[in-house]
């Protein structure tokens, strides 16, 4: 049964090789792809039920016990995010129906948006290192040809700078891993993580871990977030939702299991260093969100404050803030993909990207404007709103440790968060409209019904708190217990 586990991967994977020989058909390719990644949504959630009732499941490619071969390991944060991930995919598949245009559906754009989940979901799943690696390329392949699809100059200049940024981490990636391997001898996460408690994180395996946390970092854009603004901001809509709900995510996800399973023995060194890039964040990001008038660019800065946010809670590493972690983590995920869609539906609109080009947007579309209004508030932490469990859990674990710098940074940084989104707001939504009834452009419903879909997700995320919160809470445990992931794996 544990062969289910597969699945996540499996179907994007074959759907997208499936696709590529329906090039010219079009509605083919939008039903199927939408059908498969559904059907991933549905396994996710039967999936992560089952390790309600039977506890961490792992399925052994070619039946070599661990820690030998190949596994996937699902436990409740994973198979979260990796539920996640298909309901944002879902979505964006929808908006991207009505948006994207036939010429980049011809370019095989299906194919590598199946792709990208395929790896998205085979790095939350992947119970070894090299694995993780793999996993990552190929979320990054397919994120190259879907950042380049259009072909403006625009798009050319930040997709060089994206790909050149991503393959030198990747090549650190690969060094540290090496470095590891090379040190404790195995590269399966939980044989990694007995085998670093064995030996006590040595020095060099704590310059191991650091070298492991520049490469998250900046795949995570926690603090080396200088190439995120641009490269998300040039890609179409449904690509920048995509890239704004899921990419980043990736990279925080890793962090997470590498410093609460394997590199945790000295956090008075790594998750202090943790602290202080998840600080800076918060400052850049603050400052970049009000210092643009680029309605895109503000969302790419709240993108990057988000990171800095979560990763506080990693920083502190109590019970509390590591749940409240994964809660504004799963929140995230939801509201920044809707923030990117509505400031692209509102860029189509209007033919500018600028927010003192805007104004009156919500006489003409209120349903748009009233579903910005609450992203925004679930953003700044407004209860009963998604980000609020997030924001109130990450701050009594910087409580509970004596975090008061990393406390007043977050608090400060949801001003601004609140702060450039009701900038957004007021100049574009409110005050008097400078278009007619007749003459303003017509909002498709293929646009504004997945706005609301997001909107709706991140409402019943915050009212729903209390269905969901066992789930979080077991994600937690095993992030802050990695004995149960390890006996889990490794039969003890």
């Amino acid at each position: 049964m544990n062969n289910i586990l597969v699945l996540p991967v499996v179907i994007p994977v074959l759907a997208g090789i499936l696709l590529v020989f329906f090039r010219s058909h079009i509605q083919i390719q939008r039903w199927l792809s939408l059908a498969a990644i559904l059907s991933v949504t549905g396994i996710s959630i039967y999936i992560l039920n089952m390790i309600q009732n039977a506890g961490i499941i792992r399925l052994d490619f070619g039946n070599w016990q661990p820690p030998f071969g190949i596994l996937f390991v699902g436990d409740s944060f994973s198979l979260l995010l990796v539920l996640t991930t298909s309901l944002v995919a879902a979505i964006c598949l929808i908006y991207a129906f009505y948006s994207i245009g036939e010429q980049r559906e011809r370019m095989f754009f299906y194919p590598f948006v199946l792709l990208m989940v395929a790896g998205v979901n085979g790095s939350f799943l992947t119970g070894d290192l090299f694995n993780l690696y793999v996993c990552f390329e190929v979320m990054l392949l397919a994120s190259y040809a879907l950042i380049t699809l259009g072909g403006t100059k625009a798009q050319l200049k930040e997709s060089i700078k994206y790909v050149a940024i991503n393959v030198l981490s990747s090549w650190f990636f690969l060094v540290a891993i090496a470095y590891l391997y090379g040190t404790v001898g195995t590269l399966n996460m939980a044989h990694l993580s007995e085998r670093i408690a064995e030996a006590g994180q040595t020095p060099l395996l704590t310059v191991i871990s650091i070298l492991f946390l520049l490469v998250f970092g900046l795949k995570a854009g926690l603090l080396l977030y200088f190439w995120l603004p641009g490269s998300y901001s040039v890609p179409p809509t449904a690509v920048a939702a995509l890239f704004g709900g899921l990419l980043t995510k990736v990279g925080i996800y890793a962090m997470f299991r590498m410093f609460t399973l394997l590199f945790y023995h000295e956090p008075s060194i790594t998750h202090t260093i943790i602290g202080i890039m998840a600080g800076i964040t918060l400052i850049g990001g603050s400052f970049g969100a009000i210092a643009y008038r680029d309605i895109r660019q503000i969302v790419s800065f709240n993108v990057v404050i988000a990171v800095g946010f979560i990763l506080v809670g990693l920083a502190v590493a109590t019970p509390a803030a590591i749940e409240g972690s994964i809660y504004y983590l799963v929140h995230d995920m939801l509201v920044k993909a809707a923030l990117f869609l509505i400031a692209g539906s509102m860029a189509a609109l209007t033919g500018t990207t600028m927010i003192d080009r805007m104004s009156g947007l919500i006489r003409h579309y209120p349903i748009l404007g009233w579903s910005f209004f609450i992203i925004m508030l679930a953003l700044a932490g407004i209860p009963p709103l998604s980000g609020f469990m997030g924001k109130i859990l990450i701050g009594q674990g910087a409580i509970e440790s004596g975090s008061y710098i990393l406390l007043a940074l977050s608090l400060i940084s949801s001003i601004f968060v609140l702060y450039s989104l009701l900038r957004i707001f007021l100049n574009c939504f409110w005050g008097e409209s400078t278009t007619s009834e007749e003459d303003a452009a017509p909002l498709s419903k293929g646009w504004i019904i997945p706005c609301a879909l997001l909107t709706a997700a991140s409402i019943a995320l915050g009212f729903g708190a209390e269905y969901i919160s066992p789930y979080i809470a077991d994600a937690a445990a095993t992030l802050t217990n990695p004995y149960i992931y390890i006996d889990a794996v490794l039969n003890k």
